[in-house]
């Protein structure tokens, strides 16, 4: 795990799935992250979407949730997100972290039922629980750090 003074500028943060990649963003300033969006990934990633947010956010490190089994088991899923984090580190020579996401789903969850009881939300805006998948990841990885 990297120090906290290494990082500087923005983190962008991947929840892996073979249908969608939750991204989110965050930032070393105020240990802060945000949900952007989710890029489909059919056969393989929407590379073209994620060299978007890679050029725009210009990322001082990458970390992929890596869905490890109940007891902290390799499955085939986290193999897949440990593909997926090599080829985004060789894609764009950006630090590249793995973070334990085995309890980010049931919080984005959380979070888009209480956005939705609030009015902030909709069922069609259900496709964002990947991206809020994504800052839960990120907000605990940050966290970690700091700890």
């Amino acid at each position: 795990m990297p120090e906290p003074a290494q990082l500087r500028g923005y983190i962008l943060c991947f929840d892996f799935g073979f249908r969608r990649i939750g991204v989110a963003v965050g930032q070393t300033a105020t240990w802060t992250a945000n949900s952007l969006q989710t890029v489909s990934h059919r056969q393989q990633p929407d590379w073209p979407a994620i060299d978007r947010l890679v050029a725009e956010w210009k990322p001082s490190a990458l970390v992929i949730g890596l869905p490890l089994g109940p007891e902290g088991e390799e499955t085939d899923m986290s193999k897949a997100a440990r593909a997926f984090g090599t080829a985004l580190h060789k894609r764009y020579s950006v630090d590249t972290h793995f973070a334990d996401e085995r309890l980010s789903s049931r919080a984005a969850e959380e979070r888009f039922i209480e956005g939705r009881a609030s009015g902030q939300l909709r069922r069609k805006d259900s496709s964002r629980l990947d991206a809020m998948a994504a800052q839960v990841i990120l907000e605990n990885w940050l966290a970690s750090l700091n700890n």
